[in-house]
């Protein structure tokens, strides 16, 4: 079975990769997964009831970690502790002042007992998890915190203890503070997904939980409510905001037959909507799994630091009892100053601030690009956007509609275009080939007799007209220099008569696309398709690609993409695309229609345009580089400390300024990601 649980008050990116990997070594657990933005614990176990186990787990590495089925949302209130930490920090500053002002008998005696009192009453949480980590032999932060603290105020430094468990305190507080804010920006995803529904019930409206509607119910969606479930109007006429699902800031509108999507927000006017999906196949639904699901997939920066955290604690403790031992006994000073020195350098030495910020810029990166309307199902897709050099593009229903029209009408004889259009559609008024549709969609009505209608399959249609036959398709004649792009040829009696060109239509967006994907430093923009030589390397000289192959089988396809040097980006639609989708470094998938290429596919374009690609590009070399950047400020400021301490010139003070304070700004700094604009 498939579990998921809560894992309340873990805001400790270190403990929560400990305590995922203790779960995931566990035996009768698979597939474990911890997002740390969401507090979400994934698994899956054919025990019945798992939680009370992992609890256990929790326990032993993370004390006041609570394990629960659902999120409970708290309200917020002044804490004991809040309180606590506010008359420490009075004491502190007294004790400060009197360190300073004061210097007599009575001020030192006053120093010791303000600077005790307030490291006790904002510290007392960190020396108790300390102690219990310590009985466990866990060397972490709040062990040496402590060791720390107690260190100062055996060498006299009461003031410098006090101010250090404060600084200590209140950075935890802020980073609480910061992780909580960014974890409420990501937990507004889940609000395009309502939880019911109201349907028609006995002719009176009832609310009901979302889930228990079947495919073919009645829904009624009142003014500005969200859609629950994908459906088609049945009743009414209004407009539909999907900019949720879009990243389409313009609503549409939709009257009866028209298709919505769940998670849209319906304008003034009531609809009522016929479900054509279940709520857990609908498209907020859908959206929502694949965002979830992509904290499973983690990106190789995160999977680094992962390797990385392991590897560099063990090395900054080894690194610390050298910088305690050696120096005295060569004679650089004594035991108590280096033992100090040493403890600097492990409270400045906890990679907190890279193991948070990592994994949150990638939650957060992936729910920008989902609000811009690309679905990204993972860090390590994130990445392969970011650094992709090559764009590869299907032509048909990517680059281009799908949609068939007449591009050009060309008279071979007395007729004008208009008739010759006319006579065209008349003569395949009966096909229901996809060329025929389009070429009676398009022409003006006429009254124009025929009889005898008959069809050859590949050679198209024909009639009697006029006492002569009247052939609409292929021929095998000479064609004039004007009609040689055409593809439907008119003859009447044998004489060509006439010539259409039937094509494919361009998407409005794709030419600016391509060049804005240039703008960003894409090496190749290249086209395949399965069409025609002539059809391909029209829509390419339209759209601006860079090159294009035409008549390609999928196998083709996959041995063009295989062939690229570098990063490969491919967009496609079809199910035919899903072996190239698969293949490429990320495959993007247009709109949530075929699910075959959803399921092959890396990431998804939510609205089917190709609007949204430039932008999650943007997105995800946005998201790298924060990555870059909090891991090199960090690594810096915590090895400037560790280098003043080794030549014994750093305070401890500074050490909690390069643990809790980096992480602080490096999480308020990777939040920046959930603001970045549709």
């Amino acid at each position: 079975m498939k579990y998921t649980l809560i894992l309340e008050n873990l805001n400790c990116a270190h403990c929560a990769g400990k305590i995922e990997q203790a779960i995931a070594e566990t035996d009768g657990y698979e597939k474990v997964s911890f997002n740390f933005a969401t507090k979400e614990l994934r698994f899956e176990s054919e025990k019945k009831n798992p939680a009370a186990e992992i609890q256990q787990i929790c326990d032993s590495i993370e004390d006041g970690v609570t394990v629960k089925e659902t999120a409970v949302k708290e309200k917020k209130k002044l804490k004991t502790e809040h309180v606590l930490l506010i008359i420490a920090l009075a004491l502190g500053v007294a004790a400060l002042v009197f360190h300073l002002a004061v210097h007599n008998e009575f001020a030192d005696i006053a120093v010791f007992a303000l600077s005790l009192s307030a490291t006790v009453l904002a510290g007392w949480k960190v020396f108790v998890k300390g102690f219990k980590n310590l009985i466990k032999f866990r060397i972490e932060e709040t062990v040496l915190m402590s060791v720390a603290v107690i260190a100062a105020f055996i060498l006299g430094e009461y003031v410098e203890g006090a101010m250090v468990t404060l600084l200590f305190t209140v950075g935890e507080l802020i980073e609480d503070f910061a992780v909580d804010a960014s974890r409420r920006d990501i937990e507004k995803l889940s609000q395009i997904r309502p939880d019911t529904a109201i349907i028609i019930h006995h002719g009176h409206e009832e609310e009901v939980a979302a889930e228990s509607v079947a495919a073919g119910e009645i829904i009624v969606i009142k003014p500005h409510a969200r859609i629950p479930i994908d459906g088609v109007v049945v009743e009414g006429s209004s407009t539909v905001d999907n900019a949720a699902l879009t990243g389409e800031s313009i609503p549409v509108a939709v009257a009866v037959n028209d298709e919505v999507l769940s998670g849209g927000i319906n304008g003034d006017s009531l609809l009522k909507i016929r479900t054509t999906k279940a709520f857990g196949e609908s498209t907020a639904a859908r959206i929502l799994q694949m965002v979830e699901d992509a904290a499973a997939q983690k990106g190789k920066s995160e999977k680094l630091i992962s390797r990385f955290a392991a590897v560099y604690t063990p090395i900054m403790v080894g690194l610390a009892v050298l910088i305690a031992v050696v120096p005295p006994l060569i004679g650089l000073g004594t035991f108590s100053k280096w033992i100090y020195n040493a403890l600097v350098v492990l409270v400045a030495s906890c990679p907190c601030a890279i193991v948070i910020s990592v994994p949150l810029a990638y939650f957060s990166g992936i729910g920008a690009a989902s609000r811009q309307g690309v679905l990204i199902k993972g860090g390590k897709y994130l990445e392969a956007l970011a650094t992709a050099k090559n764009f590869v593009f299907d032509k048909t229903g990517t680059l281009t509609t799908g949609k068939l029209r007449v591009a050009k009408t060309v008279s071979l004889s007395d007729y004008s275009e208009d008739e010759i259009l006319s006579l065209a559609a008349a003569v395949e008024e009966y096909s229901s080939h996809p060329i025929a549709r389009a070429i009676c969609r398009e022409a003006n009505a006429a009254d124009i007799t025929l009889s005898n209608f008959s069809e050859t399959a590949g050679r198209g249609t024909s009639a009697q007209y006029e006492g002569s036959m009247l052939c609409c398709g292929s021929y095998s004649g000479e064609v004039p220099s004007n009609a040689a792009d055409c593809n439907v040829f008119l003859t009447l009696g044998g004489e060509l008569i006439g010539a259409v060109k039937v094509a494919d239509t361009v998407r409005d967006e794709s030419a600016e696309v391509i060049s804005q994907l240039k703008s960003l430093g894409a090496q190749n923009t290249v086209m395949l398709t399965g069409d025609s030589e002539a059809a391909a390397k029209s829509v390419a000289a339209e759209v601006g690609v860079d090159s294009c192959r035409a008549r390609l089988l999928p196998a083709d396809k996959l041995s063009a993409v295989k062939s690229l040097d570098g990063g490969v980006c491919f967009v496609g639609d079809g199910i035919n695309d899903a072996p190239v989708l698969t293949a490429s470094d990320c495959g993007v998938a247009m709109g949530l229609g075929s699910e075959a290429a959803i399921e092959a596919a890396d990431a998804v374009l939510s609205s089917g345009t190709l609007h949204a690609l430039p932008k999650a590009v943007r997105t995800a070399r946005r998201t790298m580089r924060t990555i870059r950047t909090n891991i090199i400020f960090a690594l810096a400021v915590k090895a400037a400390v560790i280098v003043l301490a080794c030549f014994g010139l750093a305070a401890i003070w500074m050490s909690v300024v390069a643990d809790t304070g980096v992480c602080v700004i490096c999480v308020l700094y990777t939040a920046r990601l959930l603001k970045i604009r549709k």
